[in-house]
């Protein structure tokens, strides 16, 4: 039972038997609420007995209150214990589902979320989670705990009188199965809709990301259009999902209503017929009220219990990604990195890299150059590991990078991409993130090394500002120098700088090349430029066109050779003379 749960509702093992105790209690606390009307059919009789001559009234009255009181002490606990585990473990499995997820994230290759919306990826860990939440914290152990209830209450009621009993329970299953039945339009137009919704969503966060662009290029009502025509689809797909769920579970209710009038009606004509007392037609009417609520209430939840199988099936895809392993110790020889015929592709048949083959040595700069498009910076994340070869094989120091772990590998890489990422935090956690448990004063000579203190000082709070959401107060330059601070801070063996100092002016670029110099000295550098004055003096260059190695050599041998780098280095020549 335990794993047929966890494998249904991709649950922990922990968390399966979270989930079936619920529904033990719930099914506890349904047979709990069926003790009152016990109770009261005994109070009736008494009451008929005392009418009929039999008994004074105050006879057994103490009895019945102790019973009374001794019942809304169980019904109390039985709710208390219901409390417990239908919120408090289910909110402890959603943080642990949240965690796995994020950690599960954190362990796949980058060409996953090469091919996922990031927005689509926040929804399913914030959204689709909480989602879930509810629905094992109110939907799914009631249904289960219901069901439970509903067949030991039918069995009773059918072994108390048969035909009394099966006027009583008829409706239930031919209620479900009118449910059922649709529950795979529900889950089609469920589905539509969270997609329509989230297709809304995307659009909506992306007015928000690029609302200068739209402006300055005088888009504002050709954006707005569409993005209406999504929030009309979305609103559309919504109320085509409700209509037909709603259909189904206010049929399935309307009908379940029936039981009332066939088991008055039954019970009515076994009276007339002596067949059965009073008292009895009373047993079986305050039964069936009891017994209908739940089922319906389980009924109105089911459209939320179809939509969570498709929520959990999104997860799922996720959880079942292949992740990249390998060993966490490794001894490399050295630190040269090795690229052995390598091929790469971010999807198939659309080559980037094809038989790629060179060496960055240790102590040197290794200069990636060439057209874009090239596979330049493909090249320097796949040194790193961010993704896998398909083809070929790279070497850290005679080491397969494929073998070993990425956190492993990436201790001993320093990385300054083009794309700089920083978080809403002060400038000195953010250039701390390079080495965790750097002092302040470590953390500021990296920064001053990398030029940061000419703005900092201007700032209100120096290095104890708030930047913003990535960095969004600073200017480009601004945060690629505490990206380059970062690296300094980090002093890794493996350095790679993919357009390092593109946005920085020249007498910054300068200032920060003379602290870069500091910074790879007796290390593997491997550096992407287009500017041919940051690459002039690389102890080696590798030209890549096309996803293949078309030269190499230094500065000064390529050219000599008049190929893709002279000309390269001319147009650029001929590109600085240009003037206005």
């Amino acid at each position: 039972m335990i794993r047929y749960l966890e494998r249904v509702f991709a649950l922990t093992e922990q968390g399966a038997k979270d989930l079936l105790r619920a529904s033990l209690w719930q099914f506890a606390a349904n047979i709990s609420l069926m003790l009152p009307v016990g109770l009261l059919v005994a109070v009736l009789d008494r009451f008929v007995r005392v009418l009929g001559g039999e008994g004074s009234a105050m006879s057994g009255m103490v009895s019945t209150v102790l019973i009374g009181a001794a019942l809304i002490l169980v019904i109390l606990m039985i709710q208390w214990k219901l409390y417990d585990a239908l919120y408090i473990s289910t909110y402890k499995e959603s943080a642990n589902r949240r965690i796995r997820l994020g950690e599960k994230l954190r362990a796949l290759p980058l060409s996953f979320f090469g091919h996922r919306d990031l927005s689509d990826l926040t929804a399913t860990m914030m959204g689709d989670c909480s989602f879930l939440e509810q629905t094992f914290s109110h939907y799914i152990p009631e249904a289960i705990g219901t069901g439970l209830s509903s067949l030991l209450i039918a069995a009773g009621l059918i072994a108390m009188n048969w035909r009394m009993g099966l006027a009583v329970v008829w409706v239930i299953p031919v209620s479900a199965a009118l449910v059922m039945i649709t529950r795979r339009i529900q889950m089609k137009y469920g589905e539509r809709s969270m997609l329509d919704k989230r297709a809304a969503t995307d659009s909506m966060q992306e007015l928000l990301e690029t609302m200068k662009d739209i402006k300055a290029c005088n888009q504002k009502d050709a954006y707005l259009s569409g993005l209406k025509a999504r929030l009309e689809a979305s609103e559309r797909s919504t109320i085509r999902s409700e209509l037909i769920t709603g259909s189904s579970i206010t049929a399935a209710q309307a009908f379940l209503k029936l039981g009332i009038a066939t088991t008055a009606l039954v019970g009515i004509t076994l009276l007339v017929n002596g067949e059965i007392s009073f008292l009895i037609l009373l047993i079986f009417l305050f039964a069936a009220t009891r017994l209908y609520d739940p089922v319906s209430g389980v009924f109105a939840n089911l459209a939320a219990t179809f939509a969570a199988q498709v929520r959990i099936e999104r997860m799922r895809q996720i959880e079942e990604q292949p992740v990249q392993t390998g060993t966490e110790t490794y001894a490399p020889k050295g630190y040269d990195i090795v690229f052995d015929h390598v091929r790469f592709a971010y999807n198939k048949d659309e080559g980037v890299l094809e038989d790629v083959s060179f060496t960055a040595r240790q102590g040197e700069v290794t200069a990636l150059v060439g057209p874009s498009g090239g596979g330049k910076s493909t090249a320097a994340k796949l040194a790193a590991r961010f993704w896998d070869v398909d083809g070929g094989r790279i070497t850290l120091g005679g080491v397969d990078v494929s073998t070993v772990e990425p956190e492993a590998l990436l201790a001993h890489y320093a990385i300054v991409f083009q794309d700089v990422v920083l978080f809403r935090d002060t400038i000195m956690e953010n250039i701390r993130l390079g080495r965790r448990g750097a002092s302040d004063e470590e953390v500021l000579a990296a920064a001053k090394a990398a030029q940061c203190d000419e703005f900092v000082s201007r700032l209100p709070d120096g290095y104890q500002t708030l930047i913003g959401e990535n960095g969004s107060t600073l200017s480009g330059g601004e945060r690629q120098r505490i990206s380059i601070a970062r690296a300094l801070l980090k002093d890794a063996d493996v350095i790679l700088l993919d357009e390092a100092t593109a946005s920085l002016d020249v007498e910054s670029e300068t200032a920060v090349q003379a602290a870069l110099s500091r910074l790879v000295r007796g290390k593997t550098v491997l550096i992407i430029a287009h500017r041919m004055r940051t690459v002039a003096g690389a102890d080696k260059i590798v030209v890549l066109s096309d996803g293949r190695v078309a030269e190499q050599g230094t500065h000064g041998e390529l050219l000599e050779k008049h190929g893709i780098y002279h000309n390269l280095f001319t147009l650029q020549q001929e590109s600085g003379e240009w003037r206005l």
